[in-house]
Order: C-alpha cells, then structure tokens, then sequence
C-alpha cells in the first residue's frame, strides 16, 4: 500500500520518529484523558448526570481549541518548541493528576472542571507545536508525506487510547480516577520522549525582530478579519456558503451527540457498564461513518461537485436523521450514528476541499483558523442547546425535528447557491 510505503520512507529520519513518538503518546494520552473525562460526568454510577453537565464537560474540552487556537502560534515562535513538548506534557501530567485527586474529592464541580480545562488548554501548544517542528525533522521532499501521515497516526493513537479507556474502565478498575491517571502516565512518558531530541533541534530560529505581545495579538485578530473578508468577496461566495453549511451540520451533529449520550446513559441501558458498552458501540460505528466517508467522497464530490455533495449529505441526513431518530431504539439509533458520520465528515471533506481551491494562499492560514473556532464553537454551542431542550432520558422529538429542518435548510441553500 501506498501509505505503508511512504510511512516507511519517513521512519528512515530518526528525529521524525522521536518526533512521531512524542505526538503518539502525547495524543494517546489525550484520548485516554478525554474518555475519562467524559465518563466521569456522564456514567459515574454517584452522579446524577444532566445535559447542562455534558454540555459542561464539551465546553472544556473544546473551547481552548477555539479561544486559544489562532494565537497559539505567536507564543509557539518565541518558546523552543522541544521545551514545548517537555513542560507542556509535564504540567499535563501534573493537572491530570489532580484531576483524578478531584474526582475522588468533594469538592464543587467547578473546581473540577477548572482543571479539566487546563489540561485541554495545554494541549493546543502541543499539537500545535507538533505541526510546527515538522520541517525540521524531514527534508523539504517529503514534507507534505509528513503533514498527511503525521496527524493521522495521532488521530488514531487519540483512538487507540480512547478504547484503552473503554477497556481499563469495563474490565479492570471500575475507576474513572484510574483512567485519568492512565492518561497522566501516557502525558510523563510523551514529556520523557521529547528528551531524545536536543533542545535547539526543533526550533524556532532565533528572529532579530518581533512584534511585541500586545502588538501580536491585535495583528493576529486583524489578520482572522482579513481572512474573514476575503472569505467574503464573490469570488468565493461558494466556499462561503460551504462554511456556513458545515458550522450548522457540525452544530446538528453535536446536539445529536449531547442526546445520544443521554440515551446510552438511561433509556438504553439499565446500568452504567452497559451503557458505557453501547456508547463505544455508537462511537465506533460513527467512526465507520467516518472512514465510509473518506472512501465515497472523492468519487461523489468528483462527480456531483464539492458544493452539491454537500447538499446531498445534508438531504440525506435531514430525511434519514428523524427516520432513525424518533423510534429512540437502540438499533436504529446505531445506523443513524453511522449515517451522520458519513454525512458529516463527507461535507466537511467537501468543504475543506472549497475553502483550499477557492481561497488564496496569503490568506489559507487565516480562513483556516476562523474554520477552526466556527467548527469547535458550533458544537459547545449545540450542546449548549441540548442541554435546554433535553428531558432527563434524552427521548426529545422536539430536537430531533429541530435538528432535521436545520439539516434541510443546509440542503436547500447549498442547492440554491450550487444552482445559481
């Protein structure tokens, strides 16, 4: 296969493999520490779980991808970014381990969350860093190979450790403090990782002249309105519109999840294990949505076009999202978990593939960092939603029906612009 090759190729670079390690275990942990989390709040069997302590749980996870995003790189370019990888895993572990003291601890939820939060916040430097020190460990040839190869072993050690979580929660410690721990291990041993690499290795250069911090940040909120604009001359009214698009089936697509979890919690089990079983279920059959997506999206959008496939996706879940939805099955709630998976990424493949063709590099780095905040913001804000439309058991028609004309207006107006 074409990826085992190229995969092969980059492990010949030894500062790309200690480099990999360091992103491997560093997004293992992130997925580890994220189920946690995420268990701890919905399936702890001594908490009565609520929508508002989900759309709480979202918040933290993802609101530091948004607020901080686009100005972790003015920081990035005055810190080595190996010390990056070292003391931003080391405060990572330390937080996590406080994390799991908390949950053992009374103490008010937002104490908890406040250091959930930390943690999540930490982690843009990494990742962000990681991409960053890329061209440093592989030559300027194979430097695309990396950027494609690169985050996609992350993803799927982020996977990997999310189903660790699943596992050591189920069937070896009934703990979601051991999970944490686990996680706070996996960031210690990411933080050790780094340590093979020297500590000017992965840059930054050192710049005679920057901005001072002040004149940074105001630069860089100039530089997202200025992206914004040039988003929105008619000259790329159609990728425009494919962002807007996406921003609403990311929103449906949260609201959905804030439900689903609520039912795996109360209407469809009667036990917090087992819910804790349908949930990966669901999880790994979207997943399937997803990777079904990253098959059938190239033929379609290349066929249809990127704009009418995305109409298409949003028809398709506006017709089967309340089919599915309203019987509050467990069954046919596992193909509509599928269905939205294909859906949803096939229209954020598409969108992506708008937003690269129509806009100009100066501007790509912006665009892309106001997609960032849109996309993370839409799905705190779905959750935000839910958590007021949402009975106790998740079983809300009102929801799904919202969720649906939302997904029809999507399809809809796609249609329109694809016609005009």
């Amino acid at each position: 296969m074409a990826v085992v090759r190229d995969l092969r190729v980059l492990l010949r670079f030894r500062d790309f493999r200690r480099l990999l390690a360091v992103r491997l275990l560093s997004q293992g942990a992130d997925g580890v520490y994220q189920v946690g989390l995420a268990t701890y709040v919905v399936f702890s069997p001594e908490r009565q779980t609520s929508p508002a302590a989900i759309a709480s749980a979202m918040a933290v996870l993802l609101l530091p991808y948004s607020l901080v995003g686009p100005f972790a790189g003015i920081l990035l370019d005055r810190w080595r970014r190996r010390q990056v990888f070292l003391y931003g895993n080391l405060l990572r572990a330390l937080l996590a381990a406080a994390t799991a003291v908390l949950m053992l601890s009374q103490v008010p939820d937002w104490l908890f969350y406040v250091s959930a939060l930390c943690v999540t916040a930490v982690n843009r430097f990494v990742l962000a860093g990681l991409s960053a020190a890329l061209p440093r460990v592989v030559d300027a040839d194979r430097l695309v190979m990396a950027n494609s190869l690169s985050p996609t072993a992350g993803t799927l050690a982020a996977t990997v450790g999310g189903g660790l979580a699943f596992v050591v929660r189920l069937l070896i410690a009934d703990s979601d403090a051991a999970v944490v721990l686990l996680g706070a291990a996996l960031y210690l041993c990411s933080a050790l990782a780094s340590l093979r690499m020297g500590r000017e290795l992965l840059g930054p250069d050192q710049v005679p002249l920057q901005p001072g911090l002040r004149a940074a940040f105001s630069g860089t909120v100039r530089d997202l309105a200025a992206g914004l604009r040039h988003l929105a001359a008619p000259a790329r009214r159609e990728a425009a519109w494919a962002l807007a698009s996406m921003t609403l089936m990311r929103f449906c697509y949260g609201a959905l999840t804030v439900m689903l979890l609520m039912l795996c919690r109360y209407a469809f089990s009667t036990n917090t294990d087992e819910g804790l079983v349908l949930l990966g279920l669901a999880v790994g059959v979207s997943g399937a949505g997803f990777f079904a997506a990253a098959l059938l999206t190239p033929w379609s959008a290349g066929r249809f076009g990127p704009g009418r496939w995305i109409a298409v996706c949003a028809a398709s879940a506006a017709v089967l999202e309340p089919a599915l939805g309203l019987p509050f099955a467990m069954e046919p709630t596992l193909v509509a978990a599928f269905v939205l998976g294909l859906t949803t990424q096939g229209a954020k493949i598409s969108t992506d593939t708008l937003v690269q063709s129509s806009v100009d590099d100066g501007y790509r780095g912006r665009v892309f960092s106001f997609y960032d905040v849109l996309f993370n913001a839409a799905f705190v804000a779905a959750a935000g939603v839910a958590a007021l439309m949402l009975p106790p058991d998740g079983r809300s028609v009102p929801l799904v029906l919202t969720v649906a004309a939302i997904y029809a207006a999507v399809a809809t107006a796609m249609a329109r612009c694809e016609h005009r």
